[in-house]
Formats: structure tokens, sequence, C-alpha cells
């Protein structure tokens, strides 16, 4: 491989990009969202700096989210975006091209699959490598994969939840559903504009989420004041949300999610069932990090839930544990080109 050879890892979300660089750990998490300008359909910002730009730009700029539901929506500004990354990540002297792993969603179709490596190869990588991101997710949340033993990963992030069993290293049932965080924002949004007649960005939305929000009804309900705008008069205004208004605003999301879990598990052999019984539901992913999800989901099928160490990156992290142990991973590592 000589010295001169990088390997990177990246975990391509609908909502945020990680790299990792072996040795290193996580160098980069940033937001997938691209600020292109209308009139010349030029790339202006990448990143966390367009990020800052959404909800807030002139009508000639607009704030691009390329993947969509997990997968490359727009090919060209994917490229762009990964070229910057890759770049970023090595610094920009680094002349050799990167070995670079990167996560697609279980559900992915061959020509998805195939899009993705293409666009990183164009994007300067040298080699690419696309693994399954419960396998992933699976791998930073510290589950030795490759043993007989089946274990369920529940990964929900911006765009997809991903629900998976896997054993001996490879995924025996899965699902994947476009109902996640984003969904879980929309939702929020909705109910705010029915109930209070006002409009609220996608930030604010999200801020409620993660301020108040709840998956199940609580006694002791936190409160937030939030401003937007009134849908009537035009002007700003805010109002208080309390938790257990959030937790009716988002029912019908989370039961599209308990509906995927419940789903691989009526698909999965007793024989496994009987391992999962045992050793429970392991949650991965910015989403699930939503106050008593894990209870929730107890709640509804049965089986204990817990949460991951370090839920966001699990992903990340299992790219990075990959790319130090290809060898032992080339199992589930889908062929390059």
């Amino acid at each position: 491989m000589g010295i001169f050879s990088k390997k990177l890892g990246i975990d391509l979300g609908t909502t945020s990009v990680l790299v990792y660089v072996p040795g290193k750990g996580i160098v980069l998490n940033e937001p997938s969202v691209v600020a292109i300008s209308e009139e010349d359909n030029k790339i202006l910002a990448i990143g966390l700096e367009a990020k800052q730009m959404i909800g807030k730009t002139p009508e000639s700029i607009v704030a691009y989210r390329p993947m969509k539901d997990g997968v490359i929506a727009d090919y060209r500004v994917t490229e762009a975006m990964l070229r910057y990354y890759i770049t970023k990540a090595l610094g920009k002297w680094n002349i050799a091209k990167p070995e670079v792993l990167i996560s697609v969603p279980a559900g992915v179709t061959s020509t998805e699959r195939r899009a993705v490596v293409e666009a990183a190869i164009k994007a300067g990588a040298r080699n690419a490598y696309v693994v399954k991101e419960p396998i992933l997710a699976a791998i930073g949340a510290g589950i030795p994969i490759h043993e007989p033993i089946g274990h369920m990963i529940v990964d929900i992030g911006g765009g997809t939840t991903d629900v998976a069993v896997i054993s001996l290293g490879g995924i025996v049932s899965s699902t994947s559903v476009k109902c996640a965080g984003n969904r879980i924002d929309a939702a929020i949004a909705d109910y705010i504009k029915r109930t209070f007649n006002l409009a609220i960005g996608d930030k604010t939305a999200e801020e409620i989420k993660i301020k108040v929000g709840s998956a199940i009804p609580i006694d002791e309900e936190l409160t937030m004041s939030i401003r937007g705008r009134d849908y009537v008069l035009g002007l700003p205004r805010s109002v208080e949300v309390k938790t257990n208004e959030i937790v009716k605003a988002i029912s019908k999301e989370l039961r599209e999610m308990i509906k995927a879990i419940k789903d691989v598990l009526q698909d999965t052999p007793p024989e496994l069932s009987s391992d999962i019984i045992d050793r429970g539901i392991i949650m991965t992913g910015g989403s699930s990090q939503l106050r008593n999800l894990p209870e929730l989901v107890f709640r509804r099928t049965g089986v204990k839930a817990v949460l991951a160490k370090e839920a966001l990156y699990c992903v990340a992290n299992g790219t990075g544990i990959a790319l130090e142990h290809l060898d032992t991973y080339k199992r589930s590592i889908i062929a390059k080109r």
C-alpha cells in the first residue's frame, strides 16, 4: 500500500457528512448542504457555510441538499461536495489519492451504489468501497458482527431509518423507511402551523425536537418559547410549546419507525429472534437520541432497546474501523469497480 496511501471513511448522510481518518478519528462533521446560485448554476458554498445560508438566502441563491433519503439525488452536486470534503479532510497539499469507504443505506439499488462509487472516484478517490449502513453502525457500536449470533440494529438518521438483523457479518433481514429525523422536524413545523398559525423554519423545528421532544408523554413536561412568523398578520410572534404536545405531533412518524422495526422482527428466523430477545435492539444515528425513544421501542415490541454510545458517530466510527481492518471486513464490503 505504501506510506503515501491515505484512507478515509465517509458517512454520507442525507443531513450531514462525517469524515473519519484512521489514527485521527472523525475530522469533519458538516451538513450535507450546498449553496448554488440559480443564475449560473455555480456552487457558492458547501457544508456549514452553506447551512448558515438556509432560509436566509436572496432568491438567486438556493441552499440545496444533494442527498435525498440517503441516496444521491443530484449527481454533479454530490460529486462537488465529496471533492470538497475529501480535500478538506486530507489538507490541500495532499497529492496522493485516498482509498475511500462510504456508507450507503441498506435498501440501496446497484445503480445507486454505482453512482456513489463513481462520484467518489471522480471526486478524487483512488478506490471507493461501499458498505451498507447498518453493518457500519453495528461495527461502530462495538457489536461483534462476525459471530453466529443475531444482532438487531436500528439506525435513525435524517433521511432514513434503517433496521437490520445482522449475523455472521451479513444482513439477514432488513428494511429501510424514508421516515426519520427530517420527517419528525416537518411534523413539528406542521403542528405549529396548525395549532398556532405560526410559520417556523427547519432549524427551529429541529431545535424544538431536541430541546423538548420526547417519544412518549412525560409527567414533568419541558417547555420552550419559539418565535416565528404569524401566517395571518405576517408579523413575528412567539409561543410556548410543551413536551406532550410535541409527542402527539410526531406520533404518526414514530409509528412508522416502530412498524419498520416490527416488520424486520417478523421477518427474522426464530433462532436469531431468541438472540435478539437476549441482547436487545441497538439504536444508532442522530435521531435515535430523541428522548425516551428506546422506551417506546420496548413498549411496542417487547424487546429492550439501548442507545449505542456516541449514537451520532456509530456509522462514521464504523467506516474507520472497517478501513483499519479491511481484510476482516472484506465479506461485508461491496466490491469497488
